[in-house]
């Protein structure tokens, strides 16, 4: 019996999430289902975090202790056999007994992605959001720097859990224009609340098209206020231009002991 130490991708579209749910379809109960298949007898595994209904993945990160006699790829064959076609296993591995990749990673990575057209494009739009106007690259750079450090948040998401924290550290922002009409925005922190990336890319967004001043974003860091009057227009981007990249731990966990 070891730990495993899974990275896994999926297409959301089709999910209510990531997190196992009693009448609905998720990544962890597709995820446990595949298990079983192959001998498993744990009751959960264990997830880096949930993603909502129709966010995407390519680093989600599970674990479970699994009495596996083979390869760690031949563990990924037996898996993405028993899997549907809209998620995989990337990787396993053995990690040490008690690794949780919740509470042991150091930091998340998202990634999302949009693109500028007056017609709808049911392909691109799986995953990407469709907006009409045009970015102004040098306005998505400044206001995208205003997030950087430890702030309270909760003008841009709420706490996980009932009586969380808002305050989070964000270390990297960036915006590519990637084409000419399209952009993506990757953001790395060592936690998100619920719905701050699609948030904070609402808002982005307004201020790149001149909605929105990039000190009225400052300001609702700086001095966070209720999101009702924080001074910000209201919304969320989409669920599916939002992809969980990556999940960061520190080199420790892959020691067995």
């Amino acid at each position: 019996m070891a730990r495993y130490q899974l990275t896994l991708a999926y297409d959301g579209t089709d999910f209510f999430g990531s997190q196992r749910q009693a009448k609905q379809r998720t990544v962890q109960g597709e995820l446990e289902k595949a298990l079983r298949g192959i001998g498993w007898k744990g009751r959960s595994i264990l997830l880096s975090g949930r993603t909502d209904t129709g966010v995407h993945a390519t680093g989600q990160v599970a674990a479970c202790d699994l009495d596996w006699a083979h390869t760690d790829d031949e563990l990924v064959r037996a898996l993405n056999a028993k899997l549907p076609n809209d998620v995989s296993v990337w990787d396993a591995k053995i990690v040490r007994d008690d690794f949780h990749p919740r509470f042991d990673a150091t930091s998340r990575v998202y990634s999302y992605r949009l693109f500028c057209d007056d017609v709808r494009n049911p392909i691109r739009e799986r995953f990407a959001w469709r907006i009409n106007s045009a970015l102004d690259d040098e306005l998505l750079k400044q206001v995208s720097q205003v997030f950087i450090g430890a702030h309270d948040f909760s003008s841009f998401g709420s706490a996980t859990t009932p009586k969380g924290t808002t305050v989070r550290t964000v270390t990297n922002t960036q915006w590519h224009h990637v084409a000419d009409d399209q952009w993506r925005f990757e953001v790395e922190a060592d936690a998100f609340l619920y719905r701050m990336v699609r948030r904070m890319v609402f808002v982005q967004v307004a201020a790149g098209q001149g909605k929105v001043h990039v000190d009225a974003v400052a300001e609702a860091v700086n001095q966070p206020k209720p999101s009702k009057r924080s001074g910000l227009p209201a919304g969320l981007a989409p669920a599916h231009g939002l992809t969980l990249i990556e999940v960061k731990y520190q080199e420790s966990i892959n020691l067995v002991v």
